[in-house]
């Protein structure tokens, strides 16, 4: 992963793309005064120590006290397990104090953005109560291996469509699908099709519409029987 991904990861854990550039200098160097944090990194001092305070104060670095004030990284792993921590706290004091509203999924719903899209997909397979139909290229369903074999392992039937994959427990039926192209159908009752190709730009489409769902569901279905036919000829 580049110094630029890095830092734009740890946007993740709460952290400005300057504070990141910060941590990340510290991160190299160890103890390091502002003035020698400015020079590093080539940001004004007056923003170094505006970082260095934000830093201080989400706990990705320790204000070392001496004959000349220095500030000290935390480890990242201890700094990203205590962030994780702390969200784990925000989301089930927020999940219980949530207002409840139940929202219907027989409409239609646009998911757009790669990481939306993929989290949606997260949410749908860990959800899933007897089986699913994928048809996907094999490399963006070896995003959600570990979530596939939780679900092969629990005995839920696993299908997938597409080409160059092995999966323990998993029906796989040899095809190559279009690049990007996902056809996804969740318990017979949820359905998410589009395009993912890792680009914000992607779209998908996310319903429980009975229609929409068994359309779907007769196309892989009829997928299926032809790649089925072949194989026996």
């Amino acid at each position: 992963m580049s110094d630029m991904n890095f830092i734009d990861s740890l946007n993740d854990f709460g952290l400005t793309r300057q504070e990141g550039t910060v941590y990340s200098a510290l991160l190299n160097h160890g103890e390091m005064t502002g003035y020698e944090v400015a020079k590093d990194t080539g940001i004004s001092r007056s923003n170094v120590y505006a970082a260095l305070t934000a830093l201080v104060e989400k706990g990705a670095a320790y204000l070392i006290e001496g004959e000349a004030t220095k500030y000290r990284p935390v480890e990242i792993k201890i700094f990203t397990e205590n962030r994780i921590l702390e969200l784990q706290k925000s989301a089930a004091w927020l999940e219980k104090h949530a207002p409840r509203k139940v929202i219907s999924a027989d409409g239609y719903i646009t998911i757009t953005g790669a990481k939306n899209i993929k989290n949606k997909i997260r949410e749908m397979l860990n959800k899933t109560e007897l089986r699913i139909y994928m048809m996907a290229p094999s490399d963006l369903i070896c995003e959600f291996e570990e979530e596939l074999m939780q679900l092969t392992k629990s005995g839920k039937k696993v299908v997938l469509l597409t080409k160059g994959l092995k999966l323990s427990g998993a029906k796989i039926y040899e095809t190559k699908p279009e690049e990007g192209q996902i056809r996804f159908i969740a318990d017979s009752a949820y359905v998410l099709t589009g395009e993912l190709t890792g680009d914000e730009h992607d779209t998908c489409l996310y319903s429980g519409q009975k229609n929409l769902v068994e359309v779907m569901k007769e196309a892989l279905k009829d997928k299926i029987t032809l790649l089925s036919e072949g194989d026996k000829k």
